[in-house]
């Protein structure tokens, strides 16, 4: 597997990527991708803009492909993870004394837009699920008839806990509930199912694992919920006939690019464009193996270290991409600042250091961050 995907990855010698659940390096075709379009436009400017189109359509479809979507007319290109959760929070219908559901443990993009829903009587119900014994229990338990949505990560971005999707999803049908995920920590690095997990929202930035540029964001809605998200931003883009600019009636795109306002950021398209269409060429049943066993290789090696508390779930079922560790003799902030200086591209949360390789990233790479761990 190294050997068949090292050409599309050419990181300097000196720096060791573990960091791909923060901001991900690219491909090198995307850089090419982006490259060639730039050329492009240096040379012909918009002359090709119904490539561009073409191009922006084939994205549809390959985000539809990494969630399995029932239709590519369920996907919208919107600019970040959050503004997907702004577009859901302020264009639900929302009523005094209802309240939202989420892990108290959620980065703050899943967090602070429910709260800002306090000003119109809406309570967010933060519930503990690192500590639960059974995270999904503990969620359900805190729904009652007064919740009109569950909103929480695939995957957390600290301790990289995964949530059984499936199950909570069934349990939102039964009680009449929302269901929306922040699927940012998961796309790209595991396999994602909508249909399975019967979500009514997702949304995830292209920046982390799909190996994309920040900016570019997929954003899927379930038909059904179209005319129930009433829509606060405006521009010709949104339009069901876009291209005729003399139009004098309009109406919202029937598809989910109803939520898209103005002009699409067509550099990002084409990033994200190549990432997916790697992401897809490779297969994502072959880059999920290879995320888990890393992940793995690193949660045995940190295990054979002495002075080391592993923060993410032993339970195998409940690993991602991301593993969580604390020396407990070190000034562990201090440890992150070593590990930056010799190269480690890292991150500092919760209450310790956070690796998140990729599929692509070598055992020998691994071993030459876990040797720093050792020796500080």
């Amino acid at each position: 597997m190294e050997s068949d995907v090292a050409p599309y990855f050419q990181l300097d010698d000196d720096v060791i990527y573990l960091n791909h659940a923060a901001v991900a390096p690219w491909p090198v075709q995307t850089a090419e991708a982006v490259k060639a379009f730039a050329d492009e436009n240096v040379r012909q400017g918009s002359k090709n803009y119904e490539g561009w189109l073409s191009r922006e359509k084939e994205l549809r479809h390959r985000l539809a492909s990494l969630i399995n979507a029932p239709s590519v007319d369920e996907i919208a290109l919107l600019k970040s993870t959050s503004e997907g959760l702004s577009v859901i929070a302020y264009g639900l219908p929302w009523k005094t004394g209802q309240n939202i559901v989420i892990p108290a443990e959620e980065f703050p993009s899943n967090r602070i837009v429910w709260q800002s829903l306090a000003a119109q009587g809406v309570e967010t119900r933060r519930v503990r699920v690192g500590t639960a014994a059974d995270p999904e229990q503990a969620l359900i338990d805190a729904i009652d008839d007064g919740t009109a949505l569950l909103s929480c990560s695939s995957v957390q971005y600290a301790t990289g806990l995964k949530l059984d999707l499936p199950r909570l999803g069934r349990a939102c049908r039964q009680t009449d509930t929302l269901f929306c995920v922040d699927a940012i920590q998961s796309i790209g690095a595991l396999q994602f199912d909508v249909q399975a997990c019967e979500a009514d929202f997702v949304v995830a930035d292209g920046h982390k694992w799909m190996l994309g540029p920040e900016g570019t964001a997929l954003f899927y809605c379930r038909k059904q919920h179209f005319p129930r998200l009433a829509l606060k931003q405006f521009g010709w883009h949104m339009l069901q006939d876009f291209s005729d600019f003399n139009k004098a009636d309009w109406e919202p795109n029937r598809t989910a690019q109803r939520f898209e306002c103005g002009s699409p950021n067509m550099t990002g398209i084409v990033a994200l464009h190549a990432s997916t269409g790697l992401l897809l060429e490779i297969g994502m049943d072959r880059v999920e193996q290879q995320v888990l066993a890393r992940s793995a290789y690193v949660v045995d090696r940190l295990g054979a270290l002495a002075g080391i508390e592993i923060l993410s779930p032993p339970d195998p079922s409940r690993r991602s991409g991301i593993v969580l560790f604390r020396k407990t003799d070190s000034d562990n902030e201090a440890l992150y600042r070593h590990l930056q200086k010799h190269g480690v591209v890292c991150a500092l949360r919760g209450q310790g250091i956070r690796f998140s390789p990729h599929f692509y990233t070598s055992e020998d790479r691994i071993d030459a961050a876990l040797s720093l761990v050792a020796e500080y």
